[in-house]
């Protein structure tokens, strides 16, 4: 068995010092929405009891799903490496970037060189960049394939952006990794479904990453950026349905209007034709409550129509 834990939405604080500079572009709104709500909602001792409690369940490698910071200030991208360092090896962390992290123009290319050991697919020499996108890990029999929708949109604005250039990489890592027999993970921030946000927060290019699984198929998608613990179908290879996971914030404190901070388990055993999948979803149920499991649901035995609408394009 394959124990595959994935968290998201840390949205580490507190923020570091601030400048009139740096306030001088989208920031501002940003800035704002922290003092006013989010800073009363996000504290790193709720991501420090997820992280405690994820520790605890022994997973074999553990998947990050974006917006590790707020408003992608240099401190903030310092302080976030510095914390993927206290989560344990490279090699056992894989992370894709949310739109926080590329908050405001350079602030991606920043994160890629601070987090590239955690966004470096295996064997690859070259720098990580918008265009080492998607990236691909072979753990075991899971192929973990790494995709970035991040990058930096006008104020009150948070959406996603899947191009045919990275479409067409991760088709190739799909049909690549499908010949291997492995269990193919799909990393994204933005959720590749509509309706899972509002407007202002959607992806586009839905149907292109669907049209990607729909050609050649994948077992597993795991999203961000809802902070919405979800569970939705899309359509795979020869019409079998893929599940798509979304999970609460890592950093949400109980009490807030969304869902206090969870993160997933996935088992993965089995073999090709016969994967079995369990997702547990654990978290707070309290504010003074240790972490505790909330769901179990048996993915490859659910009925895609009982449990969430399958959805096409």
């Amino acid at each position: 068995m394959f124990r595959l834990a994935h968290l998201s939405d840390v949205h580490l604080g507190p923020l570091p010092d601030v400048t009139y500079r740096d306030l001088a572009s989208k920031r501002m709104v940003g800035y704002v929405n922290w003092q006013r709500n989010r800073r009363h909602h996000h504290h790193d001792g709720v991501v420090d009891t997820i992280v405690d409690d994820l520790k605890a369940q022994a997973p074999d490698h553990l998947a990050v799903t974006g917006d590790l910071v707020n408003l992608a200030l240099d401190g903030e991208i310092e302080f976030a490496k510095l914390w993927l360092e206290t989560l344990g090896d490279p090699a056992g962390v894989s992370v894709v970037p949310g739109n926080h992290d590329a908050y405001v123009p350079g602030a991606f290319d920043k994160a890629c060189r601070a987090w590239a050991p955690w966004m470096h697919g295996d064997g690859s020499a070259r720098p990580v960049d918008r265009d080492s996108f998607p990236y691909l890990r072979v753990r075991g029999n899971v192929a973990l394939i790494g995709v970035s929708t991040a990058k930096a949109t006008a104020p009150f604005m948070a959406n996603g952006f899947f191009r045919e250039d990275q479409a067409a990489r991760m088709g190739k890592l799909l049909a690549e990794t499908g010949r291997r027999n492995l269990f193919r993970v799909v990393m994204i921030h933005h959720p590749p479904v509509r309706g899972a946000v509002a407007q202002h927060k959607r992806l586009f290019g839905i149907s292109k990453f669907q049209k990607v699984v729909r050609q050649y198929g994948a077992e597993l998608v795991l999203h961000g950026h809802s902070h919405l613990p979800t569970l939705h179908w899309i359509e795979g290879h020869g019409g079998s349905p893929v599940p798509v996971v979304g999970v609460a914030a890592a950093g949400q404190a109980p009490g807030g209007h969304c869902p206090a901070a969870q993160f997933n388990l996935i088992d993965i055993s089995g073999e090709p034709g016969n994967w079995q999948v369990v997702l547990t979803r654990r978290g707070l149920t309290g504010p003074a409550l240790p972490c505790s499991e909330i769901a179990s649901i048996d993915l490859a035995s659910a009925d895609p129509h009982a449990v969430a609408m399958v959805v096409r394009t």
